[in-house]
This record gives structure tokens, sequence and C-alpha cells, in this order.
């Protein structure tokens, strides 16, 4: 049986991923090609169904690369119209709140001059400005791979088929892949992006950085009484519910009409397998000090997504032989400040005055090294190189005094131009630091009351996840033993309690425990292909379209 030829598209740039990161690249090399009379055919690729749907954030958005791409975004009728009015940084106990008085907080732990709102619908406008400067973007397409010449040069990227069956046959509906030729391909698919994963291995983009690090964000919208709304009011919270010796913190965010964005952070360097992040969460909304805030409120959205958090460490190489990677796809996000959007919109900024002189000198897949050699010393550098101890002063010494450790560096470094402690590194992955179940106490969670907390089932619901069950499963397991004859006995599987969405459940079969996949219910957070501690699981791009369809997270 002859397979039908794919068809291609050519272009100049490729774009994988319709964030901000993403579409940073495309409107400002767009507008550069339009202010030098020329044009460029930009192709972005988006794997949710529409733009935006699988976008989550906090989220408080400095506005810096927005001001550089639309210094009249205020006057454009943009989302974001709350700006932070005040900022309490808080330690929780069991029952109080103490507050940090805001002239202590090093400059980076601030907020002035930032607006809050949902990062999705900051996202949707991006891409109308990117379409009206001629950008053609496409949803519902994942990238499933690289395409690469004769030099191993990224020459573009393949998309994902659709209409696959399980065992790995046509339906009736089955459209083969396209074939996207581009001279630059940017891979701006966010933390653990699939195509991202193999082109750091393929490129060893990572020989000279240190280990990444990673936490596990989750964020709900409540609508709120009135009386309990203070537009503008950001608060940040470190403590209870975690112990002492695991990272993590909490956010509230009043903006728009009554919402609170209320969410949590997990690092996911903990060391006890019983821990399960998102019951974290949900006792976190219990603490008085937050309880009070939402009391009477109505919680109308919930999702979860990995975040990057080694920061200026464990940035890989941003370029490679046709391509660039751009915003937290390269491990931008700011830790203490709990941003990465600005630094994401300045990397595509960045990469698309490199692919605008290349692309003018006539080149094509060659190495885009004027990106590489010049961020360090550019405004992300500045942003990240001063916070850069913050994650491995927690990690050695726990959240107290971790804490005051990173405050105080960032503050010497303010005012001495130095650091107390040089660059530490990070220790180990992720992946590494989980201690053997009986080693650990077990962790017992209340049952949620259905006000405040509430279970896995009703909170992906607010997902809105689209899944088609016939294609096949996107979650690979390398070994499929290995998570009942190793994982089970070792850690308890822990599987089952760090997916936010209870895709991995451990269930009785004739009385012996199997490992069921629910794959139906992924929210492509990507947390399994980081925490899982045999690195057994694979996240890979599903059918397009499918996962979460978030609206203004």
């Amino acid at each position: 049986m002859m397979t039908a030829a794919r068809e291609v598209i050519d272009c100049d740039v490729v774009i994988v991923g319709a964030g901000v990161a993403g579409l940073a690249t495309a409107i400002s090399l767009a507008q550069r090609a339009q202010a030098a009379g020329q044009a460029h055919h930009i192709i972005v690729l988006e794997k949710a169904a529409r733009v935006g749907g699988h976008i989550l954030s906090g989220a408080v958005i400095d506005p810096i690369g927005l001001d550089i791409l639309f210094p009249q975004w205020r006057n454009m009728g943009g989302p974001l119209q709350t700006q932070v009015r005040n900022n309490s940084f808080q330690f929780l106990t069991h029952n109080h709140a103490f507050t940090v008085p805001h002239w202590l907080l090093p400059r980076q732990l601030r907020n002035d001059g930032c607006y809050i709102g949902s990062l999705g619908a900051l996202t949707v406008w991006l891409a109308e400005q990117a379409q009206a400067l001629g950008v053609e973007i496409y949803a519902g397409f994942p990238a499933a791979g690289l395409l690469y010449n004769e030099h191993c040069a990224a020459i573009g990227v393949i998309t994902a088929d659709s209409g696959r069956l399980k065992d790995g046959t046509h339906a009736a509906e089955y459209m083969q892949g396209v074939a996207i030729h581009a001279k630059y391909t940017v891979l701006a698919e966010g933390v653990r992006g699939s195509v991202t994963k193999r082109a750091l291995r393929h490129f060893d983009l990572l020989k000279d950085a240190s280990f990444q690090q990673h936490g596990i964000g989750f964020k709900e919208i409540w609508e709120i009484p009135a009386a309990q709304h203070r537009a503008g009011h950001v608060v940040h919270s470190i403590g209870r519910p975690l112990k002492n010796n695991t990272g993590g913190g909490g956010f509230m965010y009043h903006y728009g009409a009554n919402l609170v964005a209320v969410g949590y952070v997990v690092h996911l360097n903990y060391t006890n397998p019983h821990l399960d992040p998102f019951q974290e969460f949900q006792r976190y909304k219990t603490h008085p000090s937050i309880a009070a805030a939402l009391q009477g409120g109505q919680r109308i959205a919930y999702g979860a997504r990995a975040i990057s958090e080694g920061g200026w460490q464990s940035v890989p190489r941003l370029t490679f032989p046709g391509g660039a990677l751009v915003g937290c796809a390269a491990g931008f996000m700011n830790v203490p400040r709990i941003k990465g959007s600005h630094n994401a919109m300045l990397s595509g900024i960045a990469c698309a005055a490199a692919l605008h002189e290349a692309l003018s000198s006539g080149r094509a897949h060659d190495e885009l090294s004027a990106y590489e050699d010049g961020w360090r010393a550019g405004p992300i550098g500045q942003d990240l190189y001063s916070v850069r101890n913050a994650k491995p002063l927690w990690s050695r010494f726990g959240t107290l005094l971790g804490m005051m450790f990173a405050g105080a560096d960032m503050w010497v470094q303010r005012l001495c131009g130095a650091s107390l402690f040089g660059t530490l590194k990070h220790q180990s992955s992720d992946s590494m630091g989980l201690k053997h179940a009986n080693m650990c106490p077990k962790i017992e969670y209340p049952q949620p009351d259905g006000v405040l907390s509430f279970d896995r089932a009703s909170s992906i619901h607010l997902a809105n996840l689209q899944h088609n069950h016939a294609q096949p499963d996107h979650l690979k397991l390398r070994d499929a033993s290995i998570p009942i004859e190793q994982n089970l006995p070792l850690y308890d599987e822990p599987a089952q309690r760090y997916c936010p969405a209870g895709v991995y459940e451990i269930v009785q079969l004739d009385g012996v425990p199997q490992l069921q996949i629910n794959a139906q219910n992924c929210i492509h957070c990507k947390t399994c292909d980081i925490k899982d501690p045999a690195k057994n699981i694979t996240w890979m791009v599903p059918e397009g379209g499918s996962g979460p369809n978030y609206v203004n997270m």
C-alpha cells in the first residue's frame, strides 16, 4: 500500500507555540519587516483548539515587553485593566499571617507598575495584533518533531497526525501531519515541551547548564462578594501548609469585576513521596487569612501547570543550527517574583531582532548567535542574575532560613553589586529527590468540604477537557513494569499524588495492583515527565485540540 505524499508548506519562520513568547517573536519580527519595507512569511502553530486554551499563569504581569511591542497598548483596548495598588508578602503559621513590612522587601519582590489579569486573554489579544500584521496562526496543529537537513540543521517541523487509532491504524477522518519547511524554527512550547526536549538532546544544549528545577503551580479563579474585593491587591505567602523543608508558596490577586486568582506552587524537589501537591493547595485555601477573602465566593475555573525554577544557572544554550528557544522553553522564569511572562516577551523580541538580521542578509538554517550572545547582558539576564541564588538557598536551608538568606543576598547585590554566595549550583534534578516511602511520614489530608476545598474530579471538570478517547496514548512508559515492580514498593507510586488531574491510578485487578492511566484527564501540566523517580514517563503531544480549554486563565 502506497503512502500519500506529505503536504509541504514553505515559510521563512515557523514558531511552535502561540503563547506570549511565540507571539512576541512573531509580532516583533513582522514589525521589523514592515519598517524595513520587507515581508517575512511567519507561521505560528498552537496545539490547543484555540489560542489561549492552554495558557495558565498567576498572573501579575510586568508590562516591560508590552511597552516595547506596543508603546500605546494601554489605549488599544487590551485585556490588562487592573494595575497593582498594594502588595503584601506574608508568612503563614497554622492560624495567623505575619506580614513582612513593604520597605524590607527587596526590589525583586515588589510589584510596582505591574498589572493583574489573565495571561490567556492577553495571548488572545496578542494573536489578534499578530494576525493584523500578516502572521499566520494555526490552532489545533501541534508540532510533533523537528525536521533536519543533511547537515543536521533544523529546517522546520512536522505536525502531528490526527485520526489515528490506538493500534496505529487510521480512522475514516485520518489526516496526515504537514511538513512545514522554514529557514528558522523557533521553539516557544513553554515548560517541558516535547519538541524542545528532543532539541535539547539532539544539539546538546544543556552541556553547560545546571540542573533545571521545576514547580507545579495550581490556579483557581473565584468570583467573590463585592464587599470583600480589593481591586489591585496582591498577596504572596510562604509557610503553612507546607513544612519548612518543602519549598513553595501561595498567591492571591484581586482584579477585574470581583474576581480573585488564588493559587499555590509546590517545588518539585520535595522528598516525601506521600506529599500531594493538589491537596496542599486545597489546604492552603482553608487558612483563615485566605478563607476570609474567599468566603461566600464561587469557584469558576481550575488548572495546573509545571513551571521552570532553575533560573540563570539552568538556562540552556538558546540557539542551534536553524533555530532557537524562547520563553519558558528556555527557562526564563524569575522564581522570587513568580513571573515569567515579561522575560518570555523580551526573549521573543530579542530573538526577532536576530531573525530579522539573518533573513535580511539572505541567511538560512544557521545559528542566530547574536541572540545567544546578547541575552545575559540584556534585561533578561539582569532580571535573573540578581535572584540566581534564591532557589538554591531555599533548597539547601528550607523556607525560613533559605528565604532570609535569599532576601539578604538580593539586598547586598542591590547595595554592593556583588553576591554573598557567588553563584550556587542546583544539586540534583527533581526526579532524584524522593526518599523511600517507608522513610517518610504519611500525610493525612482532610476530606474536601465543597466550599473552599474540592476533589480532583470536580476540579478538572472546570478545566473544560477535550480528548478523543480513540487516539493513541500520549503518555508513554519506557518500561511498563516499573510502576508496579519498582515505584509502588519503593515510593507508593507517587504518580497517584503528584498528578493534579488524577491521570495515574493504582487499581486492583483480581487482587493484583495495576497502574491505570486515565489519559483523558490530562491537563498538559507535564509534571509526570519531570517528577517520576525512574524517569519512566514521557509526555508527547496528543491530537491537536486535546487537553484543557482554559478560559481567561
